[in-house]
């Protein structure tokens, strides 16, 4: 494999949509009885994520089914947990959310979201459980199509195309890409996390270039191109508010 220094790369441009998307994933535990308590919270619970887009806070749980004590509603929460109607959420000021049985119970789909992808496991799907880090409660219909997963961007290496640090890049999944589009991209050995590059074929050799003259592109020739695995094409961008 040769490297070689980049002259401007040159890729083709992506209409992004930027607005700002909590992250919510979803197992599932045992069967319980529903008190009226309980489904008056998850009844709560549905119309708050239906008008707000996000889960509720235990405050506004509590505010909203009239009940004063934080300590008896954490008991709640918690029995709707055991009964596999709650998922929790670590770590978060919303701690709670509802799984698809509980969405089924309040008589509301569950609302669409776009899986928030982390470090892809070698053979595997891309959205397989594992890879899974988080859900954003995101309908993938808002950049155009049907399925779609989501990568945190680190770095800067692909500032010239306006993808800075922090960013969510949102691709649509694919395993083949045309000249100068922006790809989601794993390379054996070399880029162990998914990495967003320009896609380039010239005179046999595959490239995949940064948006960034201060970076150096890739360049595989012969066997070596195998070693790229084309996840998707980047579709539009999530930019979280700093």
């Amino acid at each position: 494999m040769g490297l070689c220094r980049s002259r401007p790369a040159e890729y083709s441009p992506v209409r992004f949509t930027f607005f700002l998307a909590k992250r919510t994933n979803v197992p599932y535990t045992p069967s319980m009885k529903i008190t009226t308590v309980k489904k008056e919270i998850l009844e709560f619970f549905g119309n708050f994520q239906a008008r707000e887009g996000v889960p509720p806070s235990v405050r506004e749980i509590c505010q909203g089914v009239e009940r004063s004590s934080a300590g008896s509603m954490h008991k709640h929460l918690e029995a709707l947990e055991t009964g596999g109607y709650l998922e929790r959420m670590p770590g978060k000021k919303r701690t709670w959310k509802l799984t698809p049985k509980a969405w089924d119970l309040v008589g509301r789909p569950s609302p669409p979201s776009i899986p928030l992808v982390g470090q892809i496991a070698a053979g595997t799907p891309i959205l397989a459980e594992e890879n899974k880090e988080d859900d954003l409660p995101v309908d993938p219909a808002l950049f155009g199509h049907g399925q779609a997963f989501a990568l945190r961007i680190k770095g800067d290496s692909m500032i010239d195309a306006q993808i800075r640090d922090g960013d969510l890049a949102i691709i649509r999944p694919q395993d083949d890409a045309e000249d100068g589009q922006i790809v989601a991209v794993q390379v054996e050995d070399l880029e162990p996390e998914a990495t967003l590059k320009v896609f380039r074929r010239r005179n046999g050799t595959v490239e995949l270039h940064p948006a960034n003259p201060q970076y150096r592109p890739f360049v595989f020739e012969g066997k070596e191109r195998s070693k790229i695995r084309i996840l998707g094409r980047l579709i539009g961008l999530i930019r979280p508010r700093s």
